[in-house]
């Protein structure tokens, strides 16, 4: 642990007030964009202030993925994919700075320009940019790549595609975008999207791309140099890689010789590959294990060294999420009732001693979370138009409900049965049922190796007996988990959305209407709400700190008075365990431990 992160107390609220100005006019090329006024980082700076630029080249990274994969192609639909993939091998016209919350600069483009109202956005590629087999990357690639994703690729891609108006080559090395929609975001989402090479698909339906026999030929530093199905991917640093020199904000990064992924069957077996060296990095989320277990050998012969490290973004919501496509989820007061039901207090003590502090909203642990009690100014402002459309406790103010902490949670049964009632279930002969007879239950979907939600599912089912109800557990391998998933075939499941500083359009992804029902998709609840919309409408569109800051914690109060998900820990700092001899800096960025920041900034100094 290092005391010196911690001392910027405040900083991120001082970050967020002055990023948030009216946003100024601009129309001519620049070396970077923020949401909000200028990025942080003048046309001249010389590396990211998280990168060491003088950090070593060589050594490996070895972690840890439970479950399995079945492909290698994490720009399509097709396939489970290591999720460490596409940022791994997905290099795009500007990348984001994780100290700014947000911030983008040049990467396969050397310049950004955008309308007075960023209503168009253009790129100038660099004239060094190439793909890894040594062809350039061309407009002609950039162009094919925003389409084909846009239309044919992973769903992640479609929402910024539905809103260009046209896309057109303006020089040589130049694209514009415009855009048709009102949306200052989206000249930012306009330089995040990978770039393929369109020549590696001609004659071939992207869409149905085998994911071993197509591996995605990028520009990045990193190539995949092997793999064995299901049980390991490894990548190699590209010795010939176009940035090296070029980039400012590729100085000091990728410096690791060799990445790989071991896969394993379930956590535990991955925590003992670890333990004996197999994998030498490795997180830890469990603060009970992190303070009983870290005791191998390795850790006391100092071969392994334990780092807990902080960060200051939004805490997003991490639990269990329930269907509201699923009749028995549809009314409020029945996921209202789960959640009285599910005994937090007991649940924490049980597995992490009590330490580990719960989410209590999706922006808790940052300044765009909804305060405690009554909606007051702009965020009431923005919500009274849908008051008879919206939770009453969206307004008059709302809090997780809180146990006793003792096993039986009697006060909290007692509300559930309440709620149940109110709904039209009551206990007839020792089981919840309607006034049919017919009774309550829903199922439970897991992925095999997730051994502690499964372990707290144990125990929530114990409480649900409670109330007369019994669900079905079903714990299933990741292929058949990611095609129950993506076509929303459970009642509850586990569910993590992380959420940044700056919200924006993938909150439409998230929780918006439109996506509601798209197979894939990453609104798992299925929530539909003209309220919800429009506060996203509005984060999108405030031109001020103020209506910025009210509108994502209105979204926040819509989301958490819902009850579409029921929340457990949040991680307001990272604990993890590596190899002594894998190093990082010591200036944290304030997304902390993040994609960008580990395995990018990272480095290995061999011993003698």
């Amino acid at each position: 642990m290092r005391p010196e992160f911690f001392a910027r107390p405040g900083r991120i609220l001082a970050i967020v007030a002055a990023t948030l100005p009216a946003m100024m006019a601009t129309a001519e090329p620049r070396h970077g964009i923020a949401m909000y006024g200028d990025p942080d980082l003048p046309p001249d700076f010389a590396h990211l202030p998280y990168a060491n630029p003088d950090a070593p080249r060589g050594g490996e990274l070895v972690t840890a993925n439970v479950g399995n994969f079945d492909s290698l192609n994490p720009f399509v639909r097709k396939g489970s994919v290591p999720w460490q993939l596409r940022f791994l091998v997905g290099e795009s016209l500007m990348a984001r700075s994780l100290d700014e919350p947000f911030s983008l600069y040049g990467l396969l483009a050397e310049s950004i320009e955008t309308g007075p109202n960023r209503q168009w956005v253009e790129f100038t590629l660099r004239l060094e940019a190439e793909f890894s087999d040594g062809s350039p990357v061309t407009v002609e690639d950039v162009m094919w790549s925003y389409e084909t994703l846009g239309t044919k690729g992973h769903g992640r891609y479609a929402g910024f595609w539905s809103k260009v108006a046209s896309m057109e080559q303006t020089g040589p090395r130049s694209v514009r975008f415009t855009f048709e929609t009102e949306d200052r975001e989206l000249a930012l989402l306009a330089g995040m999207r990978p770039i393929l090479k369109k020549a590696q698909y001609e004659g071939i339906d992207f869409a149905e791309t085998d994911g071993f026999d197509h591996i995605p030929v990028t520009s990045s530093p990193y190539v995949i140099s092997d793999f064995e199905q299901g049980r390991f991917v490894e990548f190699t640093r590209d010795p010939d890689y176009w940035g090296e020199g070029v980039v400012p904000f590729r100085t000091g990064t990728h410096n690791l010789e060799t990445l790989r992924i071991e896969y394993f069957g379930d956590a535990t077996a991955a925590f003992e590959a670890f333990k004996v060296g197999t994998v030498n990095f490795n997180r830890e989320f469990n603060v009970a294990k992190w303070d009983s277990q870290y005791d191998f050998t390795a850790i006391k012969t100092g071969d392994v060294v334990r780092d807990v490290l902080p960060h200051e973004r939004p805490s997003g919501m991490t639990g269990f999420v329930m269907n509201t496509r699923s009749p028995q989820f549809a009314d409020i007061r029945v996921r209202d009732a789960m959640l009285h039901a599910f005994n937090f207090e007991f649940i924490n003590e049980a597995l992490t001693g009590g330490v580990q502090p719960r989410i209590t909203s999706y922006f808790s642990n940052s300044p765009l979370a909804m305060q405690a009690g009554p909606a007051t100014g702009r965020v009431r402002d923005f919500l009274d138009p849908f008051a008879d459309q919206i939770p009453q406790d969206a307004l008059s103010g709302y809090a997780l409900p809180v146990s006793d902490g003792t096993e039986r949670n009697r006060a909290g049964i007692a509300a559930a049965l309440d709620l149940m009632q109110q709904a039209g279930w009551t206990v007839q002969d020792g089981v919840m049922a309607d006034a049919s007879g017919a009774p309550f239950t829903f199922e439970i979907v897991l992925q095999s190796g997730s051994d502690e939600n499964q372990t707290i599912i144990d125990i929530y089912v114990q409480s649900l007996a409670r109330l007369g109800i019994t669900p079905k557990v079903s714990v299933i391998d990741s292929a058949q988990y990611r095609e129950r998933i993506d076509a929303f075939d459970f009642d509850m499941t586990y569910f993590r959305r992380g959420l940044s500083l700056s919200p924006g359009n993938e909150q439409y992804l998230y929780w918006g209407s439109d996506d509601a029902d798209t197979p894939g998709g990453r609104n798992l609840m299925g929530v539909e709400s003209e309220a919800v919309d429009a506060m996203i409408d509005r984060l999108l569109t405030s031109e001020s700190q103020q209506d910025f800051r009210a509108a994502t914690r209105a979204l926040d109060r819509l989301l958490t008075t819902g009850r579409y998900a029921i929340p457990i820990y949040q991680w307001n700092v990272t604990r993890i365990a590596h190899d002594r001899r894998l190093h990082y800096p010591e200036t944290m960025p304030i997304f902390g431990d993040w994609p960008g920041w580990q395995p990018d900034v990272w480095w290995w100094e061999a011993e003698s």
